[in-house]
Order: structure tokens, then sequence, then C-alpha cells
């Protein structure tokens, strides 16, 4: 099972990536805080919470750091998808962005 919080940065990054996919202006950093938590719930929803220190070692239990160079998507099926390896050509372009 994923924790929260991997899946709310999967939830983020997949709505960056489309948001950058679909656009010409450069991508933009994500404004994720240390405070929030951010979730894909069961529904397919995003969700966003504020976080205390309260069970704080709990959510840490089970929960995994995303490796750099992780790309977040939604697929055609509406289903949120992550894939790791590379995602840019050679001159720093998006290789999947919208075609010519």
């Amino acid at each position: 099972m994923k924790s929260p919080v991997l899946k709310a940065c999967m939830a983020v990054g997949a709505l960056c990536a489309l948001t950058s996919a679909t656009s010409a202006a450069p991508p933009e950093p994500w404004d994720l805080k240390p405070d929030m938590g951010y979730a894909y719930g069961k529904d397919g929803k995003t969700l966003a919470y504020k976080m205390g220190t309260k069970n704080a070692d709990m959510l840490l239990k089970g929960a995994k750091k995303v490796p750099r160079g992780t790309l977040f998507f939604i697929g055609q099926n509406g289903q949120l998808y992550m894939r790791t390896g590379p995602y840019l050509d050679g001159d720093g372009s998006f290789s999947f962005g919208p075609d010519n």
C-alpha cells in the first residue's frame, strides 16, 4: 500500500505534467509545502490536508522517497501513472510534448 504522501506527490505531479505538456509555456516548479499532505483519493480526486506533528512517526512508517527523475501523468483512461527514466530530449525539451 502506498503512503498518502507518495500518492499526493503523484497526483500533484500528474497535474503539473499535464499542464506543462499541453501548453507552450516553460514548466513551472511545484508549490509543495512541508506542512501539507497531498492525496490522490480512491475516487480519483486530489486532496490537500493541513498537517501537524501528531503521529508524524506513524506517517513516515512505510513511506518511500520519490526517486529523482520521476514523471507523473494521467493516462487517457484517467488513471494516474508514474514513470522513471528519461523524459527530456537532449536540448532539454519535453519528449512527450504536443505534436508539431
